[in-house]
């Protein structure tokens, strides 16, 4: 098993992802390469905007995996989404000006920040480019009901394997998949957090997707070793993140 390739640039990371989901012109492949970035290496566990913030600009997730978040005054973390390359996960904040959740990295992260003025600039000049972050903001919303979904109705097993799923999935569509698997850096206490349940229960999951032959894994390594079997564990139909 080896890991996949990082090294896409940053404006090449986010023409990727808008093109797994649609279709860019040349004139809007330029426009999108000309954005001014802000690029910054972020820790794990870090606060990228936080709710009740009103930030004036968004970030587009190069490498790493971020999560969007709330927080219980009982101290408790519920994840609401997590983001992988490509995805710029505070896209709203061009619309609704107080961020009314946080999000924050799972690992270290490299992120490009993007004035909302520059975002601003690009949709009034190209609205191709406006409705494909229209689109993806859909999908956005679409991945969130499965979420719902999962957390109200689906079990423990169905949860994970549908997770597991819907991550490789999209990774794959902007290259960062190898040899069937990929990196997952995510711990298990987060995965709980994801997914409304106990650490040890997703400890004991994982433990039978293995033992199953599903999944297997090599330190952050995940590989899928029977993608038909773990969508059927899951009950996974990708058609709600409408790729390509």
């Amino acid at each position: 098993m080896s890991a996949p390739s990082q090294s896409l640039a940053e404006h090449d990371r986010l023409i990727a992802k808008l093109e797994s989901i649609g279709t860019l012109t040349l004139e809007e492949r330029a426009a999108i390469k000309a954005l001014p970035l802000r690029v910054r290496q972020i820790a794990e566990d870090t606060d990228i905007v936080r709710d009740g913030d009103t930030p004036t600009e968004s970030c587009l997730l190069v490498e790493g995996f971020l999560c969007r978040y709330k927080m219980l005054p009982d101290g408790g973390r519920q994840i609401l989404a997590i983001h992988t390359a490509g995805d710029i996960p505070d896209l709203q904040s061009l619309q609704l000006k107080v961020m009314d959740h946080s999000l924050g990295s799972l690992t270290p992260c490299k992120v490009a920040f993007i004035s909302h003025a520059a975002l601003h600039d690009i949709t009034r000049a190209h609205p191709g480019v406006m409705a494909l972050f229209w689109r993806d903001t859909l999908i956005d919303a679409a991945i969130f009901r499965e979420w719902l979904t999962g957390v109200g109705r689906r079990s423990a097993h169905q949860r994970i394997a549908h997770l597991i799923c819907e991550i490789h999935l999209r990774l794959k569509v902007v290259g960062l998949t190898d040899d069937d698997g990929f990196e997952l850096p995510i711990t298990q206490a987060e995965l709980a957090d994801a997914l409304g349940l106990s650490t040890v229960h997703v400890n004991r999951v994982l433990q039978d997707l293995r033992r199953d032959g599903l999944i297997a894994s090599r330190g952050k390594f995940l590989a899928v070793t029977d993608w038909r079997r773990l969508e059927q564990a899951g009950g996974f139909d990708p058609r709600y993140l409408h790729v390509r």
